[in-house]
């Protein structure tokens, strides 16, 4: 069986680093921005109809 050569597990590990670094920060933006848009849309008070 055939074993890759150590430069080829570098660029591998680079690889899946990067994947990984770009997966986590644009999870990051993602979440902010929709918390940030839940945070500012105005807060409406409905009427309260139960009588208890």
């Amino acid at each position: 069986m055939p074993q890759m050569a150590p430069m080829s597990w570098i660029i591998l590990y680079i690889i899946f680093i990067t994947l990984f670094l770009l997966f986590m920060i644009k999870n990051y933006y993602f979440l902010t921005t929709n918390f940030k848009s839940l945070s500012y849309s105005p807060i409406t008070h409905s009427k309260n109809i139960w009588k208890w």
